[in-house]
């Protein structure tokens, strides 16, 4: 589109905007104190014997936010007495979308980003679990 006249500065134009934009930057470059989190698993053990996994669902960004703020405060020692009440609740929320699951299995832990060599060599972020919790759901004898 511009006249050939122009293609020097344009390429240079081009040049400074991808390293404005840092899409020229290595991975080295960015976020090198990216904090962890927590995260709660959850096992479904329906009767029929298959298992499904999920974790507690919230709608909205402030819920969102509020759950994340829960689980980064069950780490702490001090939240331990009202550990298993928390995750009972949330675990019921989603046994109440789906009533026939017979037992849950709730794994709390964190989450840690990858290295920059991880990240680099294609690994993901990892988990490591602090405590979980078993609940049944259902009567034994049905």
């Amino acid at each position: 589109m511009l006249p050939s006249a122009l293609d020097t500065y344009a390429r240079k134009a081009e040049l400074l905007a991808a390293w404005l934009l840092g899409k020229q930057a290595a991975a080295a470059c960015f976020a090198p104190n990216i904090p962890g989190y927590h995260k709660l698993n959850l096992e479904l053990y329906y009767q029929d014997g298959h298992v499904e996994y999920d974790s507690p669902h919230v709608s909205g960004k402030a819920a969102a936010l509020r759950l994340d703020s829960l689980l980064d405060r069950l780490a702490d020692n001090r939240y331990e007495p009202l550990r298993e009440v928390v995750v009972k609740m949330l675990a019921l929320s989603v046994w109440r979308e789906r009533p026939d699951v017979k037992k849950i299995r709730a794994t709390f832990g964190s989450v840690s980003p990858p290295s920059i060599s991880d990240f680099e060599h294609g690994k993901g972020e990892s988990f490591q679990p602090m405590f979980s919790y078993d609940f049944s759901l259902r009567d034994e004898k049905q």
